[in-house]
């Protein structure tokens, strides 16, 4: 058995593609657990401001459209 085949099974056991792993591994390949931890945490962060920027021009525009008296 080749050294590539417990990598293939854990490729599939993730639910990826082996074009994805390849891409992952060329992107994030080089970095260090720390790196790929602050990498995390910002993909987090940058969601939880996106969902609040979207919960401000939801209330924004609910607002606006209580001043019209639409409500």
């Amino acid at each position: 058995m080749g050294q590539g085949m417990p990598r293939l099974d854990a490729i599939r056991q993730i639910g990826v593609t082996e074009q994805t792993f390849y891409r992952w591994k060329k992107k994030y390949g080089g970095m260090g657990t720390d790196q790929l931890k602050e990498l995390k945490r910002l993909q987090k962060e940058n969601e939880r401001l996106r969902k609040a920027v979207s919960d401000l021009t939801l209330d924004k525009l609910i607002l606006a459209e209580a001043a019209k008296g639409n409500f």
